[in-house]
């Protein structure tokens, strides 16, 4: 279990002055020097809970011209924020799967999937894109460190752009990336096609 990723999450938001940033955020994009003047601030000071936030994915950044905006990404905000309590006191995802769930994850792999079991292409909605990684996921184990060698090897069992692919499993939080090794995330903490 990627525990050290649940930790980080938590002690981004037990700092006072992210939190006040995070409110900030809240009303929309804002860029560094503002939050610095709105806070009292200086602006490294700034960029030091930002780095904090951003590592997290509780903030995302664009870049318009030269000034770079923050603003909170919800969507890996609230799948952090869950990824404790429902490893803790919600049945095993696979016990509560619903039917309906079952065939559109059925349907997605069919027609994804040649019968070789190779990827025919990545899809361009995000859900299907989601039961496609979770099922490239199957071979890896829980609690192993992986070099990036023997995960690209894994992925090209299924496509050839493994770089794409591999990035995918880090964003979508499916594994963690540590000095060069892979390691499979709690469940908990994956982006979820089903709530989508």
């Amino acid at each position: 279990m990627q525990l050290e990723k649940l930790v980080a999450f938590h002690k981004a938001l037990a700092d006072p002055t992210r939190i006040r940033i995070l409110f900030l955020l809240k009303n929309g994009p804002i860029h560094g020097q503002a939050l610095a003047e709105k806070l009292g601030v200086s602006p490294p000071t700034i960029t030091h809970h930002m780095a904090k936030l951003r590592h997290t994915a509780l903030v995302k950044e664009s870049r318009q011209g030269n000034t770079i905006y923050f603003e909170l990404d919800r969507y890996f905000f609230e799948q952090n924020a869950r990824a404790l309590p429902a490893a803790l006191f919600e049945p095993a995802r696979e016990e509560t799967l619903l039917d309906k769930g079952q065939d559109l994850e059925h349907a997605v792999i069919s027609r994804f999937f040649t019968k070789e079991g190779r990827l025919k292409q990545i899809p361009a909605q995000r859900k299907r894109k989601l039961i496609v990684f979770e099922h490239m996921l199957k071979g890896l184990k829980p609690g192993v460190k992986y070099p990036e060698k023997a995960i690209n090897q894994h992925i090209m069992q299924f496509h050839e752009d493994y770089c794409t692919i591999r990035r995918e499993f880090i964003i979508n939080h499916f594994m963690y990336r540590e000095d060069g090794l892979y390691e499979l995330n709690p469940r908990e903490m994956w982006a979820d096609w089903r709530a989508l």
